[in-house]
């Protein structure tokens, strides 16, 4: 199974917002940051906003955050949510399917589990599970280390 960029560039916006949790993220920045075309983005920034994964804020000193808290954005629900369909073979399109075996085919049956147990391991993930190293991401990033979080400066914890 193969993800569509739009799928895997709507991932990339969530993690890069995720990892910056006290900011106002702007779109050229997670362009920037990825190498991305900014108008690509655009649009995934809607839909994200939209389905509630992501806060939008317009204007000049605009950005975005997350809609959620990243542990309550269920990685199942963003690939559904961003993928076209998931119509693996002819047989999946319903009255598109023109296969003439597929009453006795078992591949079907085979690939819809395959396929529920994609999904269940998705499931079992949230974006906090993708950035509990968040330093460790802006680094990859070539960004400057994280300050730490103010809840944890007054804890003495190191972020």
């Amino acid at each position: 199974m193969r993800l569509t960029d739009y799928t895997d560039y709507a991932l990339r916006t969530l993690i890069y917002v995720a990892v910056h949790p006290d900011e106002l993220v702007t779109i050229q920045r997670i362009a920037d940051a990825f190498d991305i075309p900014k108008n690509h983005l655009i649009k995934i920034v809607q839909q994200l906003g939209q389905d509630g994964f992501l806060h939008t804020v317009r204007g000049r000193a605009g950005g975005i955050t997350l809609g959620r808290p990243a542990a309550e954005i269920n990685l199942g629900d963003v690939v559904r949510a961003t993928e076209p369909d998931f119509r693996m073979v002819e047989c999946f399109h319903g009255d598109d399917n023109h296969c003439v075996i597929t009453r006795v085919c078992g591949l079907r049956g085979v690939l819809h589990a395959a396929l529920r147990a994609y999904f269940e391991v998705l499931d079992g993930y949230t974006l906090q599970d993708l950035v509990d190293k968040p330093n460790a991401v802006s680094r990859a990033l070539g960004e400057a280390p994280l300050p730490m979080p103010r809840a944890a400066r007054r804890k003495g914890v190191a972020a």
